[in-house]
């Protein structure tokens, strides 16, 4: 059945439909797959409005978590603990460890709930409601430990609701079509930052403001999304087998033997991002150390290069997302990635000068767009089983989520070796992520086999 919206377009009106507007007048076979149960690949593309409130969406997520992750608590940590930057590794891990722990009940949760918005859109606006929470906390905090507290709140609320965009691509996202909107989402997790530092600097004389007015710009194009381009309701879909202690525990991992694949793929994917944050976590105080620079005066400083590395990012997204789609080649481009992170990391841990920061900026910029884009894409076509995408989702998050807690903490300790004077040992840090980096990169253009 379709109904005349009030522009004149076709919209389907058919129960637990998904939100993409289809090119033919039937039900699409993502569609199909949601309301039987039944594990079958999406075949109908996306609409180019779903994909743009899409993009923006995810804009919004990236911009809410990482404003305070790259600059914010770093403000905070110089205004309570001056000299203590290794702090900021231990409340990003443990903040992380915390969200690892629970991203896989979350990903269960997800693919069981029945509800008139969907499986997805509770998730979102569950994840705004926590991150917010969690920037307030922050920003009003009195000592170290509330910091903390605040920041497991907020990076796991943001992450909730940035893991439930994706598994909805995952839900919905057609072969043909993952390369260029991993693409345009991953541009926009790339801008987001940039501009949202840019943001918080200029409101840098309120310390509550440099975490309020990134977030609730974040949530608002969260809230819309669903509103605009609502999921359907899930309410008619199966009821899944109760969950049970064996089936939450099993939750956390999957058969290696199975799906030899998805295995590389997650390793690949885990040792990649080890060197990625070892080279990203300390970036504030990086920039403050090697080009002699208070703390709150560096935002300037990361605004202005990140907005240089954005049109590298851009270019890396959108080459890699599209071109990996038309010549169907996904693992040499993951390898293109790993390179160019190791000239970046290079380039950056030997610089004291801005420009040579910048060189160093924009390759890294360019190759985590690269990489996240494809990788995104091959993840979607090695999810084992579709009805579960959920919980697939968040076991592939561990790839990333335990480096992010993991490397910080590391990256505290690794600081520290030779440090002499106050003057920490970011050159053996960024060499360490670029080898890690490399690593990962030959993984996956080695061991993965059924994409190409």
């Amino acid at each position: 059945m379709t109904t005349n919206t009030p522009d004149g377009g076709r919209r389907e009106a058919v129960a637990a439909l998904s939100a993409e507007e289809p090119v033919a007048g039937v039900m699409p076979s993502a569609s199909l797959a949601s309301a039987t149960g039944t594990d079958v690949e999406p075949q109908t593309p996306m609409s180019k409005g779903y994909i743009f409130w899409l993009m923006l969406a995810s804009f919004g997520a990236s911009m809410a978590m990482m404003v305070p992750l790259s600059y914010g608590i770093a403000v905070r940590i110089t205004e309570l603990a001056p000299g203590h930057e290794e702090v900021l590794g231990y409340i990003t891990g443990t903040a992380q460890l915390v969200y690892l722990l629970i991203s896989p009940l979350v990903g269960i949760w997800s693919d069981r709930t029945r509800s008139r918005l969907g499986r997805r859109s509770p998730f979102i606006y569950l994840g705004v409601a926590i991150g917010l929470t969690g920037l307030v906390v922050i920003g009003v905090a009195p000592n170290l430990l509330i910091i903390g507290v605040g920041w497991v709140l907020g990076m796991s609320g943001w992450s909730i609701a940035g893991a439930a965009l994706q598994t909805l691509q995952a839900d919905k996202l057609p072969e043909a079509q993952r390369g260029k909107v991993s693409a345009l989402t991953g541009l926009m997790t790339q801008i987001a930052p940039v501009l949202g530092i840019g943001v918080a600097y200029a409101v840098s004389s309120s310390t509550l403001l440099i975490f309020l007015v990134p977030g609730v710009i974040g949530a608002l194009l969260l809230a819309i999304f669903p509103l605009i381009k609502p999921e359907g309701s899930s309410k008619s879909l199966p009821r899944r087998e109760q969950v049970t202690v064996r089936s939450v525990v099993t939750s956390y991992g999957f058969d290696v033997r199975k799906y030899p694949d998805f295995a590389w793929n997650w390793l690949g994917r885990f040792v990649f991002f080890i060197g990625l944050y070892f080279n990203t976590t300390f970036g504030t105080f990086f920039y403050a150390q090697r080009l002699d620079l208070p703390v709150r005066e560096v935002a300037g400083i990361v605004a202005t290069v990140g907005m240089v590395g954005v049109l590298a990012a851009a270019g890396g997204a959108l080459l890699g997302g599209f071109l990996s789609d038309k010549l169907q080649r996904r693992r040499l481009f993951v390898m293109i990635a790993a390179l160019l992170f190791v000239g970046g990391a290079v380039t950056e841990a030997t610089a004291w000068s801005l420009p040579q920061i910048i060189v160093g900026a924009v390759l890294m910029q360019l190759a985590i767009a690269v990489f996240a884009t494809v990788d995104q894409a091959i993840i979607y076509a090695l999810i084992p089983e579709r009805d579960q995408a959920g919980r697939y989702m968040a076991v592939i998050q561990f790839a990333q989520k335990i480096p992010s807690a993991v490397a910080p903490l590391l990256a505290g300790v690794i600081i520290t070796i030779g440090a002499a004077g106050g003057v920490k040992n970011y050159t053996l840090l960024y060499l360490t992520g670029a080898a890690f980096a490399l690593v990962g990169g030959l993984i996956i253009l080695l061991k993965v086999k059924s994409v190409r």
